[in-house]
């Protein structure tokens, strides 16, 4: 009993420790982060989504880095401190979970601290595919202490709870919050059976059908049907069949060990099913790891960027076998051992996620890029130089540099990246004239606040502009015509000729024809290299 206090402090300094870890380096320029930014930066200063602007998500996505901006002001770095707080409520969730389930303290500790670090210690900014799921573990959080409680009002409440942040999960992204509706409904018809009471289920289902609702009828009134993505057109449906059962028969082979060693578990117990189904504890422990695997395998198919976003199912799995397997040794484990021998365990399974920093620190096997000889002059060939590396036009991030830029602080980009941005910014167009207008189809989005220049607002107006995704034809046409007009003064235009349409090559067509070209860099990437060309006025 000695050791529980001490672990579940431990447990506390985890979460913590890991979350606050990328506060204490200089980071560089995230891919596609420009667009928690925008949206966070728009809604601080009183936008509100479908309104004035269009999106194809909910705006939850952005609820926690608005109110950090207007905490702590929109530079980019704020972002990392928004994350650090969704990665520390993430961490508690997990820990809610499986303490409410009674997991053997060791157990726990190291479950807890394989989430941190498989899932929260990745995660360094905001995004909706990560964002979703934190919400998501926290109706599923309350939904548990909803079943498990024996209070009837804490019942109703946490049931009120799981609801509310069902109806989050769903307005920040429609695939995790409907999943985890599924995996929550399907907990608490398992209870209606078992206490044969139906309030708290009716309570859940209610109260997540009426605040859905009345979001839906509150933005209504706007573009909502065009923007939020139902499956309607001008959207593209997600849901595959056909990917679901290639990717998961094709790959997935830490999902399909995971569904096999609990079917293993499972049978013994389901021999004697009458009296396991009347185990509240193992049958909520069971069908919650089951829903979480069965969630990870849909979502890696509907929220497939970046292609380890559903990565959070191995905790629950380790949490769930782990706890089996305490039930069946003949011999009583000692806590402490329990605990040290599975941390030194998930340590080594999930040594590559730390052992790239450790070997920056060690500096062992430091590449210089260039092709290794031998004292005597012979050609070497091994690991490390076996294939000849072709030149790239992608900067190393190591080599990035730090701005001026006051947006940009601790935030390193591309060298040309830097410079480029100091050319635009000493425009004679924005040293001379108010009021500047500006058409930025770039991942600088922070311009908007360092120039600054007015954001176009209105139902008509895209978020972003991944063509297919985040705008469409309509818009395409709309952005098409104002330029034909020499409507805008400045157009940032990012060229990516590897990706499908990031930003659309149609407009870019138009620019060629009715604007000037002046300048062109490097866009802050070191995947899918981009070009970031500036136009102005013919």
């Amino acid at each position: 009993m000695h050791m529980k206090r001490p672990l579940a402090i431990l447990e506390i300094i985890i979460i913590m420790a890991f979350a606050i870890v990328p506060l204490l380096f200089t980071l560089p320029y995230r891919v596609n982060i420009f667009l928690s930014w925008e949206g966070a930066y728009r809604i601080s200063n009183g936008q509100i989504p479908f309104r004035d602007f269009g999106i194809p998500l909910g705006g939850m996505y952005w609820a926690v880095p608005a109110l950090f901006f207007k905490i702590f002001g929109s530079q980019m770095i704020t972002l990392v401190k928004a994350q650090v707080f969704i990665n520390i409520i993430s961490g508690l969730a997990f820990r809610s979970i499986l303490k409410t389930l009674q997991v053997n303290e060791g157990v726990r500790f190291a479950s807890v601290l394989l989430y941190c670090i498989s899932f929260s210690f990745i995660n360094f900014w905001p995004w909706y595919n990560h964002s979703v799921i934190v919400y998501a573990f926290i109706a599923l959080a309350f939904t548990i202490k909803a079943i498990m409680i024996e209070k009837n009002r804490q019942k109703q409440l946490f049931s009120l709870l799981a609801a509310v942040f069902t109806f989050f999960s769903f307005f920040t992204k429609q695939d995790g919050g409907g999943l985890i509706f599924l995996i929550c409904s399907i907990l608490l018809l398992y209870s209606v059976w078992f206490e044969k009471k139906w309030q708290y289920f009716l309570l859940y289902v209610g109260g997540t059908a009426v605040f859905i609702s009345a979001a839906v009828l509150y933005f209504s009134r706007y573009d909502f049907s065009y923007w939020f993505n139902h499956g309607q057109p001008p959207h593209n449906a997600r849901v595959s069949a056909g990917d679901m059962l290639n990717i998961f028969f094709g790959d997935s082979q830490w999902l399909k060990f995971y569904f096999f060693i609990i079917l293993l578990i499972a049978l013994p117990a389901l021999k004697q099913w009458k009296d396991f189904i009347r185990n509240k504890r193992d049958v909520v422990f069971l069908l919650m790891t089951l829903g979480v695997l069965c969630m990870a395998a849909i979502f890696q198919v509907t929220s497939y960027t970046p292609d380890n976003s559903n990565i959070f199912f191995h905790s629950f799995a380790f949490a769930f076998f782990f706890s089996a397997l305490l039930t069946v040794l003949p011999v009583q484990v000692n806590l402490f051992k329990i605990s040290a021998v599975l941390s030194i365990g998930v340590m080594l399974w999930w040594s590559q996620l730390y052992w790239n920093y450790m070997q920056r620190i060690l500096r062992i096997n430091e590449s210089t890029g260039a092709m290794a000889t031998s004292a005597t002059g012979e050609n070497i060939v091994d690991m490390h130089n076996a294939a000849i590396k072709t030149a790239s036009i992608a900067v190393p991030q190591g080599n990035w540099v730090g701005t001026n830029v006051k947006t940009l602080h601790k935030i390193t980009v591309p060298e040309p990246t830097a410079r480029g941005i100091d050319r635009m910014l000493n425009l004679d167009v924005f040293r001379n004239k108010k009021d500047v207008r500006v058409l930025n189809m770039s991942e600088l989005t922070f311009l908007a606040a360092e120039i600054p220049y007015k954001l176009e607002t209105g139902d008509k107006f895209p978020l972003w502009y991944h063509l297919g995704v985040g705008m469409f034809n309509r818009e395409a046409k709309m952005f098409e015509d104002r330029i034909g007009e020499q409507y805008y003064d400045v157009v940032l235009f990012e060229y990516i000729n590897t990706l499908n349409n990031f930003y659309p090559f149609r407009v870019r067509d138009s620019l060629q024809l009715h604007y000037n070209r002046v300048d062109s860099f490097f866009a802050p990437r070191n995947t899918n290299q981009g070009i970031i060309e500036v136009y102005l006025k013919k």
